[in-house]
């Protein structure tokens, strides 16, 4: 009995450990403590951010149809060169091309003011960057900032990618030719941030980008607060208009945003192709949290891929989904070695077509001359505390290169037109209180 009662205890004492006082894990899934950095959601303060520099009273006209990528860029360096600060943007609309943030600068943007992209890809200047897990020269963002660390984007404003131009000459050299690449229609994100750590962004809308919204690479400590990110799905589509793009970044917080985009909400990526795993240039993304967002219409609340070679301790809880067409994607690509590892949804109620999507993605499917073809893992991955209606349960059909195991669903009340599952395509299933169409499943 002694022997019992102890065991129990410890117990105990680990289930303390693993949750807050508000209930939420403390670990993250593999077992690692979460830092409290990602219990910090204070904001960013205008009045801490040192000098202001407010566009209009620095050379930059009111005129909201001249396009003024200079005058602002001058305001830019001219903040760097005198100490740093924040570059301030007023009610108002201000057209721009690309822009270029430098050490010790930042960007605010006041309620009523919309930082409005050139819908004319000549202001943005090819230049070495960074898409769809490659690096290459390409067009820059409206907003870049690159080796900025302590970057941050505030205010109630906009920033407006104005991209329904770039938008259809996709669609139409998509109508000439079905198989074209996303890359062959020149359109620029809305934000890129690059070798930057210590990054906040919060507060601010951004809209209508013409390609990715936003764009993270090889960052750490990134926060998103309150962000809210939209491009529309209808009546014209905002094509490959990811909100969040996470590329190779490490310890990352997205928290009470809200997510609406003709593509992935948030995509982790990392690199593609039959040896992206030895690039240098590519990597892992750690430590992600995604909590008390809601989504809108979207591709996927959360996907894995398609670029991507690792993916480990990945949290999405106490969301909410409108109208996803997955919540959870894994993107498993033939082409490319991957791992997507310790991911977890939990805490999550809503519509979404599917639960959860696990397929292979062989879009630009090229093993550039290998032989082998590489293999592609997913292990540890948990859905826990769901009530959804969707079309599909269980979308589950992986490749033969695909090894899926270890995933764990517990506490779900699903409604599904769909309610079919598989269990044999995945090494060590476990269901626990699984509840489909008001049936318990095991």
């Amino acid at each position: 009995m002694t022997k019992l009662f102890f065991l129990f205890f410890q117990m105990l004492c680990i289930a303390s450990v693993a949750f807050s006082q508000t209930g939420r894990a403390t670990t993250f899934p593999d077992g690692t403590e979460i830092p409290k950095w990602f219990s910090d959601t204070t904001k960013i303060s205008l009045a801490n951010l040192g000098r202001q520099f407010l566009i209009t009273e620095h050379g930059v006209s009111k005129d909201s149809n001249v396009v003024q990528t200079a005058a602002i860029q001058k305001v830019i360096d001219q903040a760097q060169a005198e100490g740093g600060g924040v570059i301030v943007i007023p009610k108002g609309t201000f057209l721009s091309g690309a822009l270029f943030f430098k050490p010790k600068t930042h960007l605010h943007l006041a309620e009523g003011a919309v930082l409005k992209g050139s819908d004319k890809i000549a202001d943005y200047p090819m230049m070495p960057s960074r898409m769809e897990g490659q690096n290459l020269d390409y067009f820059p963002a409206l907003v870049n900032a690159y080796g900025v660390n302590g970057f941050t984007i505030s205010g109630k404003g906009i920033i407006d990618g104005n991209g329904l131009n770039y938008w259809k000459a996709f669609w139409q050299r998509r109508k000439e030719n079905p198989n074209c690449t996303n890359l062959e229609v020149s359109r620029p994100r809305l934000v890129f941030i690059w070798k930057s750590n210590d990054v906040q962004v919060q507060d601010v809308t951004l809209q209508n980008s013409g390609f990715w919204t936003s764009h993270y690479y090889q960052c750490n400590n990134i926060k998103i607060l309150n962000v809210r990110i939209t491009a529309p799905h209808e009546p014209i589509k905002a094509p490959s208009t990811d909100a969040i793009d996470l590329d190779v970044c490490n310890n990352v917080l997205v928290k009470g945003c809200y997510l609406a985009v003709n593509d992935d909400a948030i995509a982790l990526k990392g690199g593609k192709g039959p040896y992206a795993d030895k690039d240098p240039g590519n990597g892992s993304n750690t430590n992600i949290i995604i909590e008390d967002t809601n989504f809108g219409f979207c591709h996927a609340a959360l996907t894995c891929g398609s670029e991507a070679i690792h993916n480990r301790n990945v949290v999405m809880r106490n969301c909410h989904i409108e109208n996803a067409m997955r919540v959870l994607w894994l993107k498993m690509r033939p082409d490319t070695p991957q791992k997507y590892e310790f991911v977890s949804v939990e805490n999550v109620d809503g519509y979404a077509y599917s639960l959860i999507y696990v397929k292979p993605w062989k879009q630009f499917f090229d093993l550039k001359g290998r032989k082998d073809v590489p293999l592609s893992y997913s292990d540890h991955i948990s859905l826990k505390n769901i009530k959804l209606k969707c079309e599909v349960f269980f979308d589950v059909e992986p490749g033969e290169y695909d090894k899926l195991s270890k995933f764990s669903f517990e506490n779900l009340d699903i409604t599904a037109k769909n309610s079919a599952y598989n269990k044999s395509v995945v090494q060590d299933f476990t269901l626990d209180n699984v509840k489909v169409n008001n049936k318990m499943v095991q």
